[in-house]
C-alpha cells in the first residue's frame, strides 16, 4: 500500500513516516520544502505522479496565537491547502486523513465533546481547521477527520519538552490550571491513524489519550513521572494573556472509536510514563 504524508517533518509526520516505513509501507513523507500544500498545481502533480493508496493531511499552520495577526495566512494553509490535498487525493482514489483539532470546540461543555458535538471555534486556528475539515467533507468521498489534542512526542517543540527544560532551569513554575483536555503522544496518534487506514469505517474520529487533566496537573504529572523536584503552583488563564483565546474543557470522548471496535487509547499517564521512558 502507498500512503503519502504531508507534514512530514512535523511531530506527527516523523512518527507516522517512521510506522508506516517499519509496517512495509511504501511511504512518501513530503515537508514543506518538498510540498507547498498551497499550491495546487504542484499538489495535483505529486499526488498523481505517486497515485497513494492514502493520503495522511498532517501539515498545517499550527501558531496558534500568531494567526490572530495572520488570518490570511492561517486560512491559506488549513484551508485551502486541505482543499488541494482533498481535490487531488480524491482525483486519484485515495483514502484521506485529515488530522484536526480539539480548538474547533468553544470549550464551553461541562460534558467530553462527541464527535456529533456542535463546533464553535474561538480562535482563528481554530475557524481554519475548521474550514479545512468543511473542505474534506464537501469534497472527498472516503476521509477520515481525526482531531486530536496536546500533542507530544520526540519530534518537534511541545508543551512536555518546554516542561522538561524549564524544570532544569527553574525551581518554581506557573502553570494554568483553568484548562482542561486531553494529552496525547505521537506515537499512540500515528499508531490509530495506522488501523483506522486498514478500514473503511470513514467519517470523524476524536483521538487523544483517555482520560483528561488541566495543563497544571499535566505538568506537575511531567515532574513526577521524570523525577524532577520543581514546585508548580496553579494559575488560570488570564494570569497568563495570550492573543488567541483557547477552550476552557476540550475533554474528548471516543464515541467512534468506540461504537466502531477500535481498541480504546491508552491513559495519558501510562503514555507520558512511555514517553519520558523510551527517551526524548
Amino acid at each position: 500500500m502507498k500512503v503519502l504524508v504531508t507534514g512530514a517533518k512535523g511531530q506527527l509526520g516523523t512518527d507516522l513516516v517512521l510506522l508506516l516505513s517499519d509496517r512495509g509501507y511504501e511511504v512518501y513523507g513530503y515537508g514543506r520544502e518538498e510540498l507547498d500544500i498551497t499550491n495546487f498545481e504542484q499538489v495535483k502533480r505529486v499526488i498523481v505522479g505517486i497515485q497513494p493508496d492514502v493520503a495522511i493531511h498532517a501539515a498545517a499552520y499550527t501558531k496558534v496565537d500568531l494567526a490572530e495577526s495572520e488570518p490570511d495566512q492561517a486560512f491559506l494553509v488549513n484551508a485551502y491547502g486541505t482543499r488541494n490535498v482533498a481535490v487531488a487525493s480524491e482525483a486519484v482514489g485515495a483514502k484521506l486523513v485529515y488530522i484536526s483539532t480539539d480548538y474547533v470546540f468553544d470549550g464551553t461543555a461541562n460534558t467530553p465533546y462527541n464527535e456529533f458535538a456542535p463546533t464553535n471555534p474561538l480562535s482563528v486556528y481554530g475557524k481554519s481547521k475548521l474550514a479545512g475539515e468543511q473542505f474534506v467533507r464537501g469534497l472527498h468521498s472516503k476521509f477520515f477527520i481525526v482531531r486530536t489534542s496536546w500533542v507530544y512526542g520526540k519530534h518537534g517543540n511541545n508543551f512536555v519538552k518546554t516542561m522538561l527544560k524549564l524544570g532544569q532551569e527553574r525551581d518554581e513554575l506557573m502553570v494554568v490550571h483553568d484548562q482542561v483536555g486531553c494529552p496525547t503522544y505521537t506515537v499512540d496518534l500515528a499508531n490509530c491513524i495506522l488501523e483506522l487506514i486498514q478500514t473503511e469505517k470513514y467519517g470523524i474520529y476524536h483521538v487523544s489519550n483517555s482520560g483528561h487533566c488541566s495543563w497544571y496537573k499535566f505538568a506537575k504529572a511531567i515532574f513526577e513521572e521524570a523525577g524532577i523536584k520543581v514546585k508548580v503552583n496553579p494559575c488560570t488563564t488570564k494570569d497568563f494573556p495570550r492573543p488567541a483565546p483557547r477552550p476552557a474543557y476540550s475533554v474528548f470522548e471516543h464515541m467512534a472509536l468506540r461504537l466502531n471496535g477500535f481498541k480504546e487509547m491508552p491513559n495519558w499517564r501510562d503514555s507520558l510514563k512511555n514517553f519520558l521512558t523510551n527517551g526524548y
